[in-house]
Formats: C-alpha cells, sequence, structure tokens
C-alpha cells in the first residue's frame, strides 16, 4: 500500500511527502488566503498523467531499440466550471519525441500501449473525462 502524508503549513499551503522522502508543495493560486506557493492540488493530476505515460512510453521505445535523445511532454487540461467538483473534462497529451531515425509507428504504438494497457493514471479517469493525444518526432544526428 502506498502511503503518502500531507501537513498544512499555514494559509493554504500544504506540504506533502511519501515514505522515501520526496516532498512536494501544494498551495492555492495567490490571493489575500494563500501565497501561489506551489502547485494546485488538481494539477497534480496532470503530473502525474504526464509522468505515468512518459515512463512506459519511454520503456516501450527503449525496448523497440528506438534511439531516443530526449523526451518532452506538454499536458493541457480544461476544467469544468459550471458546477463542482472543477474536474478536468477536456486534457491534451502531446509527445515529442527527438532521436536518430525514431519511427512514427513505434510511437503510436508505444503511446497507445500506454493509454490503454499500462498507464494506472489514465485507467482512472472515467468517460466524463475526454483525452486526446498527439506527437511529434524530431530528427537529430546526435
Amino acid at each position: 500500500m502506498d502511503v503518502v502524508n500531507v501537513k498544512w503549513n499555514g494559509k493554504r499551503r500544504f506540504v506533502g511527502w511519501d515514505e522515501a522522502g520526496h516532498g512536494l508543495v501544494m498551495d492555492a493560486p495567490a490571493s489575500e488566503t494563500a501565497d501561489g506557493s506551489g502547485v494546485r492540488p488538481v494539477e497534480l493530476v496532470l503530473y502525474a498523467l504526464a509522468g505515468c505515460t512518459a515512463m512506459d512510453v519511454i520503456s516501450i521505445l527503449q525496448k523497440k531499440r528506438q534511439t531516443v535523445t530526449d523526451f518532452d511532454m506538454v499536458v493541457r487540461g480544461a476544467q469544468r466550471e459550471d458546477d463542482y467538483p472543477h474536474y478536468y473534462k477536456h486534457i491534451e497529451l502531446e509527445y515529442v519525441v527527438t532521436g536518430i531515425g525514431v519511427k512514427p509507428e513505434a510511437v503510436e504504438r508505444a503511446i497507445e500501449l500506454s493509454e490503454e494497457k499500462y498507464c494506472s493514471v489514465r485507467g482512472m479517469f472515467g468517460p466524463q473525462v475526454e483525452v486526446v493525444t498527439s506527437y511529434r518526432i524530431i530528427e537529430t544526428d546526435r
């Protein structure tokens, strides 16, 4: 069982840490009641999704013997505003793979396997969350 701890640190700031000692700061946007000194908790969902699928995609591309020299993701989320809770109703994932001779079909298959089979975070979203995926391959000689 995974365990994380969260401790109030004044105003709307909370500090969290896991059993290995990794930590993070969460806060609300800067206002009279918050300093904006950390990530908003709902944004952590986007970080978690990106990290989960990125680890899968890199692992799969390595197993497919693709020469990946760099990898980035851009994740955009639009929250539902008309009612509570304000969960993400639309998320866009853009994978940016840099490498030498990386095959588009390998990237497509790696993303498909991650999003449909391996990524636990992605598996937690219900049908009310639309996830749209795109990718770019940047060719490099090193």
